[in-house]
């Protein structure tokens, strides 16, 4: 994974995908996720997180209160001390990682509370997810870190254009 050539890539492209993103938005939210759906289940079975890791190395998940106390009970801490020592509160008042890299990502790309993870991570980047047509922003900021989620939308682009000739 070259993530110097995807980063790269996917800063050349943003016009063109702000465009196609206004696109996305006039499909009827039902037949998005049917595009994107099938697309997604192929991309990640072409796709090893653990050769990039690079959603863990530069962005934060946002935790829920769910997620921090089953995360601070798997590592033996009260939720106010798992708060503590590794969140703070972002501008939109919610909680994330106080500092990245991630404090779980190890330096093979595993994630040392993986079957305690938050759900953000669990659902990263969101391109499985229904009501697709809701995600939209977030999708377009992840094509900058997600090399999976720029694979996803790149074949989607090409699906609808071979849909359109």
């Amino acid at each position: 994974m070259d993530l110097t050539y995807f980063k790269k890539n996917s800063k050349n492209k943003r016009k063109e995908n702000n465009l196609f993103f206004k696109l996305l938005k006039k499909i009827p939210p039902k037949v998005l996720d049917k595009i994107i759906h099938p697309i997604h289940d192929n991309v990640f079975k072409k796709t090893n997180c653990l050769e990039c890791a690079n959603c863990c190395k530069t962005t934060s998940p946002i935790f829920s209160d769910k997620d921090i106390i089953r995360i601070a009970k798997h590592l033996n801490l009260r939720p106010s001390e798992f708060t503590e020592k590794y969140l703070k509160i972002d501008d939109e008042q919610d909680y994330v990682l106080n500092s990245l890299p991630c404090s779980f990502l190890a330096k093979d790309n595993y994630c040392s509370i993986y079957n305690v993870r938050p759900k953000a991570c669990k659902e990263f980047p969101h391109t499985s997810r229904k009501k697709q047509y809701q995600l939209l922003n977030l999708t377009k900021k992840n094509l900058e870190v997600c090399p999976a989620a720029y694979n996803i939308i790149e074949e989607v682009k090409n699906s609808l254009d071979k849909n359109l000739r």
